[in-house]
């Protein structure tokens, strides 16, 4: 087990490299840079266009230099200095940018998932075991439901009945007084309050999702001959489903770790729009629209470390859970 630690920890670094590279190519895709975006702009506003000032704000962003060049220089103040880029829209560093946004949209992103968990395993486990019941019935059609409910729907029904029944405005994601503000006890309690809102809007499309797989999953480990095997040992039937069936059903779960904290953070983009909510969704889209390169590839790197260190984490558990799979490979004979 801990060979597999190493090993899989050491495939994690080349990996973010070559993804880096992915990640600088295609931003560099679109025809022009920041400034023929931002001349453009001008020029559709009827305002003069100062080409030395261009020049000038090119060579000093580096603008004019290969990509290869430029993709070098990012690498090189990461590992270095730790110095993500420049923003060439906002006129700061990276970091100082998106300030406490990615840890916003992490909060945001656990939160779902384990409410997501929380919600539908139990819903999920009980849909299973008692087939085509009514609850059964009633369960898989509240599903569909959430299956079919586009996110920002829901976010705009919820702002509609709340500003209408309540009186309450629930966009953003504390009080407006504590946007700008450090840290505090209150400012966490105000995002507390106001979390709940986005978790439900979010997660529900995934809690429908999960509660159909785990059925299914579970109904076809249910159906297998060892669980007849065991029951015929006198087994408890709640003892059964947690030892044996269960952990095999969880098996696409824990494999799907990786993909869920990035697929959350890039799906509620439009949600973060409609709801106002101070995320890393809609400053990656503001920064692909004006080609700012550096600010967007941070945060398309954040959501690649999320996906290497998810799929690292998934593979360790898949060892810890499933004794069926094999850590060393099939040896040759």
């Amino acid at each position: 087990m801990f060979y597999f630690f190493l090993r899989r920890l050491s495939v994690m670094v080349p990996t973010l490299l070559v993804i880096s590279i992915l990640i600088f190519v295609i931003i560099q895709l679109p025809p022009g840079d920041y400034l023929s975006t931002l001349i453009s702009e001008l020029q559709a506003q009827g305002e003069d266009v100062d080409q030395e000032k261009l020049n000038f704000l090119r060579q000093r962003y580096g603008l004019d230099r290969p990509v290869v060049e430029q993709y070098a220089l990012w690498m090189k103040g990461i590992f270095m200095y730790g110095d993500f880029g420049y923003s060439f829209e906002h006129n700061l560093p990276v970091v100082d940018v998106v300030g406490d946004q990615v840890f916003l949209s992490i909060i945001i992103a656990f939160t779902t998932i384990l409410f997501t968990w929380i919600v539908s395993f139990p819903i999920g486990v009980y849909s299973a075991t008692h087939q085509y019941s009514a609850a059964d019935h009633t369960l898989t059609f509240i599903g569909f439901l959430g299956l079919a409910t586009p996110n920002f729907l829901l976010a705009l029904i919820l702002m509609y009945l709340a500003n209408v029944y309540f009186g309450i405005s629930i966009g953003g994601l504390m009080e407006p007084h504590f946007l700008d503000q450090p840290w505090s006890w209150d400012k966490a309690v105000s995002i507390a309050e106001h979390l709940w809102v986005p978790v439900i809007v979010i997660g529900t499309a995934g809690t429908a999702t999960l509660i159909r797989r785990l059925r299914a999953n579970l109904l076809d480990e249910l159906q297998k001959p060892y669980v007849n095997t065991a029951r015929a040992k006198g087994l408890s039937e709640t003892r059964l489903l947690l030892k044996y069936p269960m952990r095999v059903a969880l098996n696409p779960f824990i494999a799907d770790i990786g993909n869920l904290l990035p697929q959350l953070l890039s799906s509620a983009a439009i949600v973060s729009v409609v709801l106002s909510l101070p995320t890393t969704g809609p400053l990656l889209l503001r920064a692909l629209q004006s080609q700012d390169m550096y600010l967007a590839g941070f945060l398309l790197m954040c959501l690649s470390l999320l996906t290497v260190i998810g799929m690292f984490l998934s593979d360790l558990a898949l060892a810890a859970l499933d004794p069926r799979i094999r850590l060393t490979g099939i040896r040759q004979k």
